[in-house]
């Protein structure tokens, strides 16, 4: 009698997947001599921040227990539907989650939207502001988010830092032409998705930590205030091209709070041919991007 091993499952599901996959639809640029139809493994691996060898022991049956942060990655770089994410949850033997709780999976319709920005940076966070998805035009601009620890992804714990260990979600300086309104926003959503997800431990724990350990997030949490994101101008000093003043945008989805964050300059200025030139340019050498 044979048995089947124990991530054999999860492993197949995981090269289906990938193989059906087309590069163009993840957003990577197609090469003309190429015979993989779907992803390589070393393109899933970039897409979901995992290591080759691991997505290479995770479709051979040799790492069986991925962690639930590391199946939501590879959900949404495999581009999976709900369904097909529980299910791959399941395969990995976790839970998937829960409704009340705070999604972090991109439906594969709005990945393809997004795709189709091309390098317009542009990033995704879940409602508590975790960062889950960004482009290359969003890493060109503010520095890829890959430098980060994932607790550190975090556009709140970024906006009001608790002690002295702090790690910048930028690479370089960014100024708000209206800090105190961008502050007293950030909070006031806060506020408001913990009403929509009063389950959610990770959004508890984000706002305990910051109540705990950050004075200014503590006093505006204090006032009780509910408001709309607004749309917001900020600079960017970056080190190749010089400041770049950009409109910043929030589209946030009526069903899962996604935050779609798109940053434009105005057109002909030469903000947006700065914009357009750190796509081209790059950081400076020793500069992580």
């Amino acid at each position: 009698m044979t048995t089947t091993p124990p991530g054999a499952g999860l492993g197949a599901a995981i090269r289906t997947w990938r193989n059906r996959l087309p590069p163009l639809a993840a957003g990577l640029p197609v090469v003309r001599k190429r015979r993989a139809v779907g992803l390589r493994r070393e393109e899933l691996a970039d897409l979901a921040g995992v290591s080759v060898d691991y997505v290479v022991r995770l479709e051979q049956g040799r790492a069986t227990t991925p962690s639930a942060s590391v199946v939501a990655s590879l959900a949404r770089a495999l581009q999976l539907s709900t369904a097909e994410r529980d299910h791959l949850y399941r395969l990995a033997r976790i839970v998937p989650p829960a409704d009340g709780t705070i999604c972090d999976h991109l439906p594969s319709g709005m990945q393809r939207a997004l795709v189709r920005l091309g390098d317009v940076p542009v990033a995704v966070f879940a409602a508590d502001w975790q960062l889950v998805w960004w482009n290359r035009g969003w890493a060109a601009l503010l520095g890829d988010p890959l430098a980060l620890p994932p607790r550190m992804r975090n556009f709140a714990r970024d906006r009001f830092p608790v002690g002295a260990d702090h790690t910048p979600l930028v690479l370089w300086p960014v100024t708000d032409t209206d800090p105190d309104t961008t502050d007293a926003a950030l909070v006031s959503d806060l506020r408001r998705v913990t009403g929509r997800f009063p389950r959610d431990s990770r959004l508890a724990a984000l706002v305990r930590d910051l109540n705990a350990g950050n004075e200014r997030f503590a006093e505006l949490w204090a006032k009780g205030e509910v408001t709309a994101n607004r749309e917001v101008r900020k600079t960017v000093d970056h080190p190749s091209v010089g400041p770049v003043t950009v409109d910043c945008d929030v589209l946030t989805d009526g069903d899962t709070e996604l935050k779609i964050v798109i940053m434009t300059a105005a057109p002909g200025s030469e903000d947006e041919t700065k914009l357009q030139l750190t796509t081209v340019v790059g950081p400076p050498a020793g500069i992580r991007n």
